[in-house]
């Protein structure tokens, strides 16, 4: 009987607790969408009093949370590790592979007795300032006509062509780089062969214009230039076949613009124009019509 007694007092107390919870949740509703200075001061001073107080309680939840992060990163980190490794395996395989060529290319190049072209020579200048603008974008060599440079030969950085001398004075030069929206130079895309004209538009990644079959071209194909019109000898490293966010072909270039510290001045001579493919056989000069008769009386006398 007295059980029941409990339980029956139980229920009552339990309603009263639930609405006196739901008063209160409503209270703080009310004061949380009150629009007052007043209010607006009372409830910075109660999170002011309140939240510090809960750091303890969220501390667990704090260290999950780091847990899980951590967690994150070291899946991360070992995905990246995994793939760091394959591409250190293929770039044995490509060193390997180099090492042959090299190999394979001394000998042929011995056994042929190739000269090379020996007026590729460079002279080495500092880059003095850059002029780099929204309109423009060229650097300034501290070498020029006193050093034997000559308008229009081509600047490296060591590893591509950074541009081209275009003006330049007794002790200095100007080099317009391959980025100002000027320059043009033909190009070769390999292994394709496609030829093509890198046109600058004030951007690290130039686009490519005038391309055959785009086809036959795909994201990381080498680029060099081509050497037709004498603008660039050929086969200079230009960079490598990317696909622009504007879904154009573009070309990662392999010179780095943001450190353009030492430039190489290639000394690229012209070739000689060869007007007459005839003189390469005969000389001009020599007159081979005397000889003809004479020609004519030695074979009737063999005849005879």
């Amino acid at each position: 009987m007295a059980r029941d007694n409990r339980e029956d007092y139980a229920t009552p107390l339990r309603r009263l607790l639930v609405g006196i919870l739901l008063l209160a949740l409503f209270a703080t509703f009310l004061v949380w969408r009150i629009d007052s200075p007043r209010v607006e001061r009372f409830r910075a001073a109660v999170i002011d009093r309140v939240v510090p107080s809960f750091d303890w309680a969220l501390a667990p939840v704090t260290g999950l949370v780091n847990l899980v992060q951590d967690f994150q990163s070291y899946q991360q980190l070992a995905e990246q590790n995994d793939d760091l490794r394959r591409e250190l395996q293929q770039m044995k395989a490509w060193k390997e592979a180099a090492l042959q060529l090299e190999q394979e290319n001394a000998k042929l190049l011995d056994l042929n007795n190739v000269r090379l072209d020996p007026q590729l020579t460079y002279v080495t200048g500092v880059v003095l300032t850059d002029s780099g603008s929204p309109f423009r974008q060229s650097v300034l060599l501290n070498v020029g006509a006193r050093d034997g440079i000559i308008d229009g030969w081509p600047t490296m950085d060591g590893i591509g062509l950074v541009g081209r001398i275009a003006g330049m004075g007794n002790e200095t030069s100007r080099v317009l780089l391959l980025t100002d929206t000027s320059s043009r130079i033909p190009i070769t895309i390999q292994p394709s062969g496609q030829q093509a004209i890198l046109a600058g538009d004030n951007t690290l990644n130039p686009p490519i214009e005038f391309l055959e079959n785009p086809d036959l071209v795909r994201p990381g194909d080498r680029v060099v230039t081509s050497g037709d019109g004498g603008v660039f000898p050929a086969d200079l490293q230009v960079g490598q076949v990317a696909l622009g966010n504007d879904q154009r072909l573009r070309v990662r270039l392999s010179a780095d613009y943001e450190r353009l510290k030492f430039l190489r001045v290639l000394r690229a001579q012209p070739h000689e124009n060869i007007t007459d493919p005839g003189g390469l056989l005969a000389p001009a000069e020599l007159d081979i019509a005397p000889l003809l008769p004479e020609a004519a009386v030695a074979v009737e006398a063999a005849d005879g």
